[in-house]
């Protein structure tokens, strides 16, 4: 049996012995009853990066290779979203280059579709002065998005968290920029755990008030809007919104710790997903989703519910720096060939978190290839100074 010499919390250490059962991949991408939104992260290419916290290099054979492991497991992408380091080491121009190269692979695989993320993260916070400069950024980038013939996922702005004084602040925004939209957009509520820059977010720090200036936008705007992202890590604050929005207009759970109660739904309504997991755990939620919509329940219990817990360490306080872990594991499973991120991510996290990150993942049976896995981890280790006993 494989076994690693592995770190515990309290100090001590323990032979750890493998024991999960890798997810066989489906012969064709499966076919869903919920829409299920994967947001990729992108691959780092440290034989070309010298200056990654500024202008960090990309591998982007081995980030489209990732897309078309998602695309293959029956995902949709959004594509150029916080897990791909929006904000937090992919500038701008770099943003552009992938939505770029994701839009023009997906046409050339039969059934891929992707939306990708537009913000105004090339306009810094410091530098705003006013809400026409915030719905001048949207526009930028919600029109680079348009014009490649892609779909808009209308990211939340730092910059608008900054200038905005009222709710009628953001919907003035946000009814300008739905106004002239040529596809239906997501909307995305992302809570401050996962950007502490967002604090306040649609004019309020209370969850009630910034409930009704979002049902105001999104009912005002209902013609424009798909449906909307939200991110709190809370589920009855996810309730509360799904139970309330305009019929036509959908809810997805960006709710990293309680997705699959939401995806399951109540018998009566269900959210669908735009997910940062679900880059990590790829294969085991496209067997659980596949479960779901043939209405075996059990299995779609039985698989899904194993990843929460991986999950829930992955995306724990600090939340921001989730997407260290989820490229920790793209690296264990053989999806790059290296365990770096843009602008150094990787040290957002210490050992003992990636440790317990290594065992969750494979009691989770989300370890694709156990013996790389483990010989990986077993390098990992022996930098940071635990060699193999």
């Amino acid at each position: 049996m494989t076994s690693v010499f592995m770190p515990r919390q309290d100090g001590s250490f323990e032979e750890y012995r493998l024991r999960g059962e890798p997810i066989t991949r489906p012969g064709a991408a499966p076919a869903f009853n919920r829409i299920a939104y994967a947001a990729a992260h992108v691959v780092s290419d440290p034989l070309r990066d010298s200056d990654p916290w500024g202008n960090p290099a990309i591998d982007w054979e081995a980030t489209m290779a990732f897309r078309h492991h998602l695309w293959g497991l029956g995902f949709r992408i959004a594509e150029a979203m916080d897990t791909a380091q929006r904000g937090m080491g992919l500038p701008w121009p770099a943003a552009q280059e992938l939505i770029r190269r994701s839009l023009a692979e997906a046409r050339n695989v039969p059934g891929a579709d992707l939306a990708c993320g537009a913000g105004t993260d090339h306009l810094s916070p410091a530098d705003a002065r006013s809400i026409d400069d915030v719905i001048a950024a949207y526009e930028e980038q919600v029109g680079f998005v348009e014009a490649e013939g892609g779909r808009a996922i209308m990211m939340a702005s730092r910059a608008l968290a900054r200038v905005a004084r009222s709710p009628d602040d953001y919907r003035r925004v946000y009814g300008r920029i739905l106004s002239r939209t040529k596809d239906k957009v997501v909307l995305h509520w992302l809570g401050d755990m996962f950007d502490p820059q967002l604090k306040g977010y649609w004019g309020s720090e209370n969850f009630g008030q910034a409930l009704e200036t979002v049902l105001a936008i999104i009912g005002e705007n209902s013609a424009t809007v798909e449906g909307i992202k939200i991110s709190l890590l809370d589920n009855a604050k996810e309730l509360a919104l799904r139970s309330r929005l305009p019929e036509g207009v959908l809810c997805f759970t960006g709710d990293d710790f309680n997705y699959a109660e939401l995806i399951e739904g109540d018998g009566k309504k269900y959210s669908h997903a735009l997910l940062g997991i679900f880059d990590a755990v790829a294969p085991s939620a496209s067997k659980a989703l596949a479960a779901l919509a043939e209405g075996d329940l059990a299995t779609f219990r039985g698989v899904i519910a194993p990843t929460v817990p991986l999950s829930r360490k992955i995306f724990e306080a600090p939340t921001q720096y989730y997407k260290a872990g989820v490229v920790f594991l793209a690296w264990l499973n053989g999806h790059q060939r290296h365990f770096t991120l843009p602008a150094g991510l990787q040290s957002a996290r210490g050992l003992l978190h990636y440790a317990d990150i290594f065992r969750l993942a494979d009691q989770a049976n989300v370890l694709d290839k156990p013996e790389l896995a483990a010989a990986r981890m077993r390098n990992l280790l022996a930098v940071l100074g635990v060699e193999q006993a």
